[in-house]
């Protein structure tokens, strides 16, 4: 066709208006009558059967199989969104000027190019320039020759004619932008066709699951992800570098502080992809030291941070939250009598000065894993999370038939692990322990002790421990708590020695002079 769409050599004529032409169901009986008949074989008129294979659509005319189409052919055949000339300008300019190299680098990568030639040469010029070697067309030349691709790209005259068509390297950039953003359409026809073709062949009981693919596949092209690929060990070494540098100069954040000294100092804070255990038996203080996390975060620092409390309401935790940073006891929040004309004043002060501090609670019932990843994007979206704390994992449902209880919660922890590194934020997860503790004479907690599964241990990057010795013996340091890192894949592994403040609902550095005791 004049306007370079393609079509089917054996499917219908495109229609007049420049639409795709199904057939002849103008009239809705028509075509309701026609998908009943096709129904009654376990086919819909025109696609696949229930297996999978293509048939005839009536016409005497037959589809591709979708697994064997590339996005050239994945809607009505047409060609997907590029721009030639723009692409050949982003070239030329790469050619003329090695800052346009470095500029322009930081906007596309070489699957954002259409055509094949031009991503081998982008490459080309990458390697070039990467090695820190001069680029022009003549260079490129050589280094395509010895790869043996010049011939396929078109020859040195094309190298030429890339130079030809731009008068200054200056617009590269610009150009670049039109190659990104056809590139992201493109991206959008992909992701249509791969979310239908997961629609067609997934069972009913598959459906949450497609749901929750589905909504990966949107959000990651919503934020503009590249999926990455393998990388030489020299860039990635002196990106390494480059981040130690920036530390010790102050020019990046450490993480997402939790709101302890030491546990800081030992962390650099809460870092994006980790998956974060915090571990204790009942009534031993872990939701206290999850939301104490998240205190640290969303009030103290302003990262926005959201609680998803599968085992407290909303109301609980926000008295908690109050008691906490009012130093108003618990106890009474929860009984009205006892919150005099002081402690209201105290209370107007802290709503106050909660303004629109970025802390979110969701505490719906029953939460799915597949609620709290869409959740989690959408906010990751809209207000650039920075902690997701989930209290707790084994109180999680996956709404499926499953074989037992520990495969079930070893999905939960492996797909928290991967939620954590997809939206680049740490996720804390709260998690019981089993009677093991209690069946020791120092009753202190170990890694073993993970409830219901051990692949808890495997996914998580740090895990805290939370231990008491006055939960057990009351005259055993009353008032203190052990949080014991028994797990720290990037660093050493410690016990921290805090202060629990029961009536208030929080734990709290102990004195500087402190002593922290052996490491674990």
């Amino acid at each position: 066709m004049a306007d370079g769409t393609t079509w089917e050599e054996d499917g219908p004529a495109p229609a007049p208006d420049g639409g795709a032409d199904w057939g002849d169901h103008s009239g809705r009986d028509d075509w309701d009558d026609r998908s009943e008949r096709g129904g009654r074989d376990g086919r819909d008129r025109g696609g696949r059967d229930r297996n999978g294979s293509s048939y005839d659509r009536g016409d005497g005319s037959y589809r591709r199989g979708d697994s064997a189409r590339s996005v050239r052919d994945a809607l009505f055949d047409r060609v997907p969104p590029h721009d030639d000339d723009a692409e050949m300008a982003v070239l030329g300019g790469m050619l003329m000027s090695k800052d346009a190299i470095g500029e322009v680098s930081q906007t596309i990568d070489v699957a954002d190019f259409y055509q094949p030639k031009h991503q081998t040469i982008y490459e080309a010029i990458i390697s070039l320039f990467s090695a820190s070697q001069p680029v022009d067309a003549v260079l490129v030349a050589n280094r395509l020759l010895a790869d043996g691709d010049l011939d396929k790209v078109g020859g040195v005259d094309y190298l030429h004619s890339l130079v030809a068509s731009v008068p200054t390297a200056a617009n590269a950039t610009y150009y670049a932008d039109i190659v990104h953003q056809r590139a992201v359409l493109r991206n959008v026809i992909a992701a249509g066709t791969k979310i239908a073709q997961l629609g067609y062949s997934a069972e009913g009981s598959q459906a949450e699951d497609v749901v929750n693919l589905a909504q990966a596949e949107v959000y990651e092209m919503s934020v503009g992800k590249v999926r990455q690929d393998y990388a030489a060990i020299g860039p990635v070494v002196y990106e390494a570098l480059d981040q130690i540098n920036k530390l010790q100069n102050g020019l990046v954040n450490k993480g997402v502080p939790t709101g302890f000294r030491d546990i800081d100092d030992v962390t650099q804070g809460l870092q994006p992809g980790q998956m974060v255990v915090v571990a204790g038996r009942p009534a031993m203080g872990k939701s206290t030291l999850g939301i104490d996390f998240a205190r640290a975060a969303a009030l103290g620092h302003g990262m926005t941070t959201i609680v998803f409390s599968l085992e407290m309401s909303k109301v609980e935790l926000a008295q908690r939250i109050i008691s906490a940073e009012t130093n108003i006891p618990l106890g009474a929040l929860r009984r009205a009598d006892e919150i005099t004309p002081d402690r209201w004043n105290i209370l107007d002060r802290f709503l106050a000065n909660l303004g629109e501090k970025p802390l979110f609670i969701d505490d719906s019932p029953n939460m799915s894993l597949m609620e709290i990843r869409a959740k989690c994007r959408r906010l990751k979206q809209t207000n650039d999370l920075k902690l997701v704390v989930i209290d707790y994992l084994q109180l999680m449902t996956s709404g499926k038939h499953v074989e037992s209880r520990q495969q079930e919660v070893s999905e939960f922890s492996r797909a928290l692990k991967l939620l954590a590194k997809e939206l680049e934020v740490p996720v804390v997860a709260l998690s019981q322990l089993n009677r093991g503790p209690e069946m020791r004479n120092d009753k202190k907690p170990q890694l073993s002790d993970l409830r219901e599964s051990g692949s808890i241990e495997q996914d998580a990057d740090v895990v805290f421990l939370v231990h008491r010795p006055d939960f057990y013996d009351k005259e055993d340091r009353p008032g203190e708590a052990d949080i014991i890192m028994a797990k720290h894949r990037n660093g050493p592994t410690e016990t921290f020695h805090l202060a629990f403040l029961g009536a208030t609902s929080k734990f709290k550095d102990m004195p500087q002079d402190y002593s922290t005791g052996p490491a674990v």
